[in-house]
């Protein structure tokens, strides 16, 4: 059941429907006030909406990241997988 609750980025409060938990909801704006600040802190754009598009081009590049890794990780489970059963079946 979604709930609305109230969380503050960049000094401003916003109210969101969610479903998730507050704890969540609360470290997810945490974590993009924490961007936006780094950014803002790193650049000479004053103006919100430029800190915002810099802030999600960041955390964006930084899910592709892990998307890439993650697979890439993934990719190499199924060799090492494929390779063992090679193994097991030489055995057999």
């Amino acid at each position: 059941m979604k709930r609305t609750m109230e969380i503050s980025i960049m000094g401003q409060k916003f109210m969101i429907k969610s479903e998730s938990d507050d704890d969540y909801v609360n470290r997810v704006a945490k974590f993009v006030d924490d961007r936006i600040n780094e950014v803002m802190q790193n650049t000479k754009s004053v103006a919100s909406i430029n800190v915002a598009i810099l802030a999600a081009m960041n955390i964006a590049d930084e899910y592709f990241r892990f998307k890439q890794d993650k697979e890439q990780k993934l990719t190499m489970v199924e060799k090492k997988i494929e390779d063992l059963i090679e193994l097991v079946d030489l055995q057999i």
